[in-house]
């Protein structure tokens, strides 16, 4: 499974490219060429379905207790959707979100 080849990220205002860097029958990944940023998206597959999209994202900065040294720091952001094997539609006009079917969201502000 993979999304477009590269994928765009904005954080902060600038946008970034993430060619992909490794690809499996259920999870692929993408990386920035300075390896800062990294997003990984995954389907596992058991009693339930568990689909999830993750950012990592570090950066360089002055340590705050030693401002002449810089430190790396990161973040993660991530989203799970955690469905029944069956799926799950709940009556409104949106379409279901089920085994092997597409997720579309979009995510503003990151």
């Amino acid at each position: 499974m993979s999304f477009t080849d590269p994928l765009s990220i904005v954080i902060g205002g600038v946008t970034s490219p993430l060619p992909r860097t490794s690809v499996g029958d259920d999870e692929s990944e993408y990386t920035s060429s300075d390896g800062l940023i990294h997003l990984s998206a995954r389907h596992d597959y058991g009693k339930r379905t568990r689909r999830s999209l993750r950012v990592d994202t570090s950066k360089m900065t002055a340590d705050p207790f030693r401002p002449s040294e810089n430190v790396k720091v990161s973040m993660s952001t991530y989203m799970v959707f955690d469905i029944p094997p069956a799926g799950f539609d709940d009556g409104r006009s949106v379409p279901s979100v089920g085994k092997r079917q597409g997720v579309h969201v979009n995510v503003h502000g990151l």
